[in-house]
């Protein structure tokens, strides 16, 4: 197997990279623009590794998958080398480039080593109960928007209908039970509360970005890192390497998996998998064809918000996350490569959309912050399903919630800049 030292001589321009010996020596441990309790967990951290309190947490494939086969209690479990290789592309990269601090290297340690204990019990469970790949995933409702387009906004209004079932947050982040068993919960909301307890203490923005709960509607991201795929690395660290590779594969694999999960969370429900599943992820504006192929009776809701807008908030996320992680944090490296995606992911969606013929309906974000309620009839006039008045009271509850946070730091501390997207 691939295996490979967790220092690196360059980065990926071919300058000298960040030694971590040398910084835990030097003590220059502060992310720039980090907070204090960032800080305070650096030089902790820092301090353990150095005194040996601590081991200090390799990146290393085969380290993370030891780790995992120890954690899921699975030690034959099987690895194949698709997953495999894009670990260790992903760990090299984040040697190479990301130049993550104490604490960014041990969030993506435990993240990765997660998602491999992850994906090992999700194996361990489909092979005692084969029966789960027969549950149906039929006619799925999928939410194609850009990151920060208002896919959020729509995928919870829907969530309202009882009619529709959806991922929720710990089950997108803590998808399998920790024993091979048929438990609708266990103690998965809790280790869910747990994560996002200690993702609220040291980044207090994180509700302002991305306000959720343990049991909200959540979108399924985290069941694409069980596959080491995803945009929720890149939107973590600065990675160009392993996004290329992302971006140059084929996809249609990853979704086969994706269904299997999503096959698991219906399973462990016991109840409601008759029901259409609402998904929501940025990451298949990318991925769009490659989705289609695998729920080719989707039906689709696309979203439309001025290009200039996603990438501001886009920009401000990723520096929340990079700024956590990093202390490299390159505010125009970070603004020119979501210009990128964006036309990226703009370009992939026209393509796919012009080969489907699956039902399909345009929102508009601007258009739903001033008639939500319009925007929502568009949307089940497509799926032909009737729209309640008791759903829609449910609705307006939720767009009425009070709201402690505001976005409008995106456009402060992001100005809107003119993107030229691909037509």
């Amino acid at each position: 197997m691939f295996s490979h030292g967790y220092l690196a001589s360059t980065n990926e321009n071919g300058a000298p990279a960040r030694n971590l010996t040398a910084t835990l020596q030097d003590n220059r441990l502060l992310p720039r623009g980090g907070s204090r309790r960032i800080a305070l967990a650096n030089e902790l951290l820092a301090t353990a590794w150095r005194r040996k309190w601590l081991p200090l947490p390799e990146l290393d494939p085969d380290v993370i998958v030891a780790a995992a086969r120890h954690t899921s209690g699975s030690p034959n479990s099987n690895v194949k080398l698709c997953w495999y290789n894009r670990l260790a592309l992903l760990l090299t990269a984040l040697e190479r480039e990301a130049s993550l601090t104490p604490l960014g290297r041990t969030i993506a340690y435990g993240q990765l080593a997660a998602a491999v204990a992850n994906r090992f019990r999700a194996e361990e469970l489909l092979r005692r109960y084969p029966e789960i790949l027969d549950v149906p995933v039929k006619a799925p409702i999928v939410i194609v928007g850009q990151m920060r387009s208002g896919s959020t906004r729509v995928q919870r209004l829907l969530a309202c209908d009882p009619r529709l079932t959806f991922t929720r947050f710990y089950e997108s982040w803590n998808p399998i039970p920790r024993k091979p068993m048929r438990v609708f919960a266990g103690d998965r909301p809790l280790r869910a509360w747990l994560g996002l307890t200690s993702a609220r203490l040291l980044n207090p923005a994180f509700n302002t970005l991305h306000p959720t709960g343990v049991f909200q509607p959540d979108e399924e991201i985290g069941l694409h890192s069980l596959s080491i795929f995803g945009a929720a690395f890149e939107a973590q660290w600065r990675i160009p390497s392993f996004t290329s590779h992302i971006e140059a594969m084929n996809a249609q694999p990853v979704y086969q998996e994706f269904k299997r999960y999503l096959q698991i969370l219906a399973w462990l429900r016991r109840k409601g998998a008759d029901r259409p599943w609402l998904l929501k992820v940025p990451q298949f504006t990318q991925d769009l064809g490659a989705l289609l192929a695998v729920f080719p009776d989707s039906r689709l809701i696309y979203l439309h918000r001025d290009p200039a807008a996603v990438v501001a908030s886009s920009e401000a996320l990723a520096h929340n996350q990079m700024q956590l992680q990093s202390d490299c944090v390159d505010r125009d490296w970070i603004r020119q490569e979501w210009q990128r995606k964006v036309a990226l992911r703009t370009e992939r969606v026209s393509k796919a959309r012009a080969q489907s013929d699956a039902p399909c309906v345009d929102i508009d974000y601007e258009a739903m912050n001033s008639d939500w309620r319009a925007g929502v009839e568009l949307i089940y006039k497509m799926l032909e399903i009737p729209v309640t008045e008791a759903v829609i009271a449910k609705m307006r509850r939720y767009i009425q919630r009070p709201r402690s946070v505001s976005r409008t730091h995106d456009r402060q501390q992001f100005p809107l800049r003119t993107l030229q997207v691909l037509q």
